[in-house]
């Protein structure tokens, strides 16, 4: 059994630590611990070559001017968001669903609104999908 750290690249960053028991595995990345939403698709071709990023996409909530973003609102938006950004994902990388070995998504730290509302999203896709289903530390994710 062989360990290895890969990450997403770009704002949906995530680490993940898996056993390389396949000669190929890919991720799908949720990162919201602000007013961005960031969904992404990684490959991992082999522990040997580096991963590949399949998709990198984002939306960024904007707050009325002057108003700055509050939590509550910043967590409606990913919410409006999250599934739109996931099918552009997958359209875009052009892997199917069945081919997507685990879901990560940003644990914290970060706005709890937002954070809850990307958990959420990541639990409901891993039940629904049937995925392994990962917690990452945004702090961790972003190295």
């Amino acid at each position: 059994m062989r360990h290895r750290q890969v990450s997403f690249g770009g704002h949906a960053s995530a680490f993940i630590f898996r056993h390389f028991d396949s000669a190929r595995m890919i991720s799908l990345g949720l990162e919201g611990s602000a007013n961005k939403l960031g969904i992404g698709l990684v490959s991992h071709p082999s522990p040997d070559k580096p991963p590949v990023i399949l998709a990198n996409l984002r939306h960024t909530y904007v707050a009325p001017p002057g108003a700055g973003f509050l939590p509550k609102d910043t967590a409606k938006h990913h919410r409006a968001w999250v599934v739109r950004l996931v099918k552009r994902a997958i359209q875009q990388s052009g892997v199917r669903v069945e081919d997507i070995d685990c879901i990560c998504y940003t644990k914290g730290p970060g706005m709890g609104a937002p954070l809850q509302s990307v958990a959420v999203a990541a639990r409901t896709l891993a039940l629904l999908w049937g995925k392994q289903v990962l917690g990452v530390n945004h702090c961790v994710g972003r190295t």
